[in-house]
């Protein structure tokens, strides 16, 4: 298997470290991350401007470039600047859980998103901050949950969320928890943006990912780089064709 690897938090994180190691029992890896962090940069790239990317010591047996730009242009110079295709770009391991509302801003996830839109397989995975070593332990369970099962016959991208203590695995869907967040003013120019984590508004649907999270289990959500609502589509189709 060839596995390229980005993430959010830069090619000095302790989680991508952590991923490649955990990944190279498995075959070949490559590793192409930020050189600064890169936290809720969603799926931005960067085609206006010239960007640094230059290959770094990283792992014994890794071949890694350091990329001053987003995780989606992470996957993107590993495909087309390396010239190279993937069995299954991994992105993480995130330092801090990437679930609800905060799908949409990650750049963990903009990762695996820009991997679906260039036909590859992807999984992103993520643990609370604390909790990084500790999730190493259950990669081969959520990793071998998706393979064994053919889970990838369903949906190209998974987002995996691993707490620090497992009871299991469950397939969930997006929450809808969010950040309160607010802007806070330093100076006269200078604001600073942060709030509190708001818990889902349905405590009892089991099958959310933060709910499922919060039970013990490693949530494994199918995703889609689909942004039509199919729902409201076909509904449309129906009154005016």
């Amino acid at each position: 298997m060839r596995f390229l690897i980005v993430n959010d938090d830069g090619i000095n994180a302790e989680g991508i470290k952590l991923l490649a190691q955990w990944a190279q029992q498995y075959g070949e890896v490559l590793v192409v991350a930020p050189k600064y962090e890169q936290s809720g940069k969603s799926h931005a790239i960067d085609f206006m401007n010239p960007i640094e990317i230059k290959r770094v010591d990283f792992l014994e047996g890794v071949e890694a470039w350091s990329m001053a730009s987003t995780p989606a242009d992470c996957v993107r110079f590993g495909i087309f600047g390396l010239h190279n295709k993937y069995d299954i770009v991994l992105s993480g391991i995130n330092r801090g859980v990437n679930m609800s509302g905060d799908i949409i801003y990650s750049g963990t996830m903009g990762a695996i998103f820009e991997a679906g839109n260039q036909h590859h397989k992807g999984i992103a995975f993520s643990t609370t901050p604390e909790n990084l070593e500790g999730a190493t332990k259950y990669l081969d369970m959520a990793f071998n949950y998706i393979m064994e099962n053919n889970l990838f016959e369903y949906s190209d991208l998974y987002n995996v969320n691993i707490p620090e203590v497992v009871k299991g695995i469950k397939i969930t869907k997006q929450g809808d928890g969010y950040f309160s967040d607010a802007f806070y003013k330093i100076d006269e120019n200078t604001y600073t943006q942060h709030g509190e984590m708001i818990a889902d508004t349905n405590p009892e649907d089991h099958d959310r990912d933060s709910i499922a999270f919060a039970d013990g289990f490693i949530s494994v959500t199918p995703m889609t780089k689909e942004r039509t609502d199919l729902v409201a589509f076909d509904k449309l189709k129906a009154k005016f064709d």
